[in-house]
């Protein structure tokens, strides 16, 4: 089997909204924006230096509602990859992401939480001898 992971689902309150933060702020691109009909889009962003893109997918009815920003039960669950830590750390900072504590350095690499528009958490990455 030839196999890899290529998008992972991440539920917003709003398609545009999604568009905004990951376009908009941090500067992704826009890959697909379908209209599906009956207010349903696919919509996909991926970052910069292109590998797993993620599927901005609308919320609809409560319980969709209600996992907006604890989509990983309040565990990091999603993990951005970088080559310049402090480069993509002061743009992130710049376009006014929130980071929940200051980078750090582990045996594997520098890292830092941060949270995206809607409250998930993420890992910006950089990782040790690449």
């Amino acid at each position: 089997m030839s196999a890899h992971l290529g998008l992972v689902a991440l539920i917003v309150p709003d398609y545009d909204e999604g568009i905004a933060f990951f376009v908009g702020a941090l500067g992704w691109r826009l890959k697909h924006d379908i209209d599906q009909g009956n207010g349903k889009r696919w919509v996909v962003v991926v970052p910069p230096g292109g590998g797993t893109a993620l599927l901005i997918a609308r919320a609809v009815g409560p319980e969709q509602r209600a996992a907006i920003g604890n989509q990983t039960g309040g565990r990091v669950g999603f993990f951005l990859e970088t080559d310049d830590f402090a480069r993509d750390h002061a743009a992130m900072i710049a376009a006014g992401v929130a980071f929940e504590e200051a980078a750090r350095t582990e045996p594997y690499g520098t890292v830092a939480v941060w949270r995206d528009a809607f409250g998930n958490r993420w890992d910006l990455i950089e990782y040790a001898g690449r």
